[in-house]
């Protein structure tokens, strides 16, 4: 099985796509899906060049919320790869080891496991469920056993037994996908193992050894069964799940996932300019240096030991994305800096691009609100002036306190719509309710105005 999405886009489509979820940024768009459609050229190559042509890693540029850990992620869904975020700063912490750092590949790793296994537990559904049919019309009416004396089963009064059972599960086979049975309780066998954790070598767990625990426990322990009583509409589920676990080949599971994330894996690494040095020699600085020594072998590409096998690091694509108010780029160890030749600066949002954060992408603010609401029978109406009000208070907002992005919507919608989402139903009945300028304002105009009060509220 091959990642098959890969090659039907082009950088057009992937920033066209892009923008359908974020706003602007259209030079860190274009980066990304340069590197996006490489990957997919690089397959192309012939195998001695293939294995030259190394990813071009970027960094993106710019305050909080703007848009870098979106583009990254959004990308990712669009490639069907596998994708981590991690905090770049969490490697600073107290308890740091080195080893640490590798934790990211073996995150990849295990998010490539579980989508190559959804994907082929797809493939066998069908097949897992028909199986499952089978199992609860055994447990409904059990099929007779031959008599090896006579042949075929025959009653007392020479009727065909066989014939006899095979007709009456037919007819309760129709029973069971008309769903008149779904209702009725029925028992049955389920597999049950003891889960068994551990942690040896102090700071290091098993998966630092390469080992898959749980697969050798799992040889050498027997499944027990344990006996379940469920409606048959969930015992089927249960059951087709067992079956779909049964077809699915885990060995060629691994080796597909792991061939995925060396060829088409993303690791996002946030906060990357919380490890920079910004300039300073001693403090907590040195074990930021640390961290990025110990990045470094990773970005440039090592193996390392999953509890799936040996990983190659050589082609992963690492974008990483800091606010760099205090540190810049070029703080970075010069070793990481050309390993991250792509810089791209993000934009600061503008009160424009709020209104259209608000309204144009597909899973806008606004039509998340009007969605959670309409279960209720309530229409928020949004008037342009009352839209573009949101705006100017964000904008407004992210200038007085602190700049936090498109986020800072989410806040002011949250105190905005409160009285109405704690009204809702029980005094504010099925109608519309119109939010404009002059509702907008009068929510929030107080609390804008008073900035100790905003600090702690918006």
């Amino acid at each position: 099985m091959k990642n098959k999405s890969m090659h039907a886009l082009t950088p057009s489509q992937i920033v066209n796509e892009l923008d359908k979820y974020i706003i602007g940024q259209t030079e860190a768009k274009r980066a990304v899906a340069i590197a996006l459609r490489n990957r997919w050229r690089r397959q192309q190559v012939a195998e001695n060049l293939r294995e030259e042509i190394l990813p071009n890693n970027i960094i993106l540029i710019g305050p909080t919320g703007v848009g870098k850990t979106e583009i990254a992620r959004r990308l990712a869904k669009l490639a069907e790869a596998p994708f981590v975020k991690v905090e770049a700063s969490k490697f600073t912490e107290v308890g740091y080891v080195g080893r640490d750092v590798e934790s990211m590949i073996r995150d990849l790793v295990d998010y490539a496991v579980n989508l190559v296994k959804s994907e082929m537990t797809l493939e066998v559904q069908e097949k897992a469920e028909r199986l499952a049919e089978e199992k609860i019309l055994d447990i409904l009416i059990p099929p007779l056993r031959k008599n090896s004396n006579l042949g075929e089963n025959t009653d007392a009064e020479g009727n065909n037994e066989t014939l006899q059972n095979k007709k009456t599960r037919e007819w309760m086979r129709e029973k069971l996908r008309s769903g008149e049975l779904d209702k009725k309780l029925i028992e049955f066998d389920v597999n049950t193992q003891t889960g068994l954790g551990m942690q040896v070598l102090g700071p290091f767990g098993i998966d630092d050894l390469g080992i898959n625990f749980q697969e050798i426990m799992g040889n050498i322990m027997p499944k027990k069964k344990k006996k379940r009583k469920t409606a048959i509409f969930e015992a089927r589920k249960v059951i087709a799940q067992e079956e779909a676990q049964k077809l699915i080949d885990m060995e060629a599971v691994q080796k597909e996932a792991i061939e995925r994330v060396e060829n088409s894996g993303i690791i996002f690494i946030d906060e990357i300019d919380k490890v920079a040095g910004g300039g300073k020699g001693s403090g907590p600085d040195v074990s930021r240096e640390g961290v990025q020594r110990d990045l470094l072998p990773i970005v440039e590409g090592s193996n390392v030991n999953t509890k799936y096998g040996v990983v190659k690091t050589d082609h992963i694509l690492f974008i990483a994305s800091g606010a760099f108010h205090i540190s810049k780029p070029s703080d970075l160890i010069p070793e990481l800096q050309g390993r991250f030749p792509i810089r791209v600066e993000l934009k600061s949002l503008t009160q424009e691009d709020f209104v259209k954060i608000l309204t144009t992408p597909e899973n806008a603010l606004l039509k998340q609100y009007n969605a959670l609401l309409e279960t209720e029978g309530v229409k928020l109406e949004f008037t342009a002036d009352g839209i573009k009000e949101i705006a100017r208070i964000a904008s407004e907002v992210n200038e007085q306190v602190e700049n936090i992005g498109a986020r800072r919507l989410h806040t002011i919608l949250t105190t905005l719509l409160d009285e109405i989402l704690f009204n809702v139903p029980d005094k504010i009945p099925a109608s519309t309710v119109k939010v404009n300028a002059k509702f907008v304002k009068q929510k929030l105009d107080s609390i804008v105005k008073d900035r100790d009060l905003s600090k702690y509220i918006l």
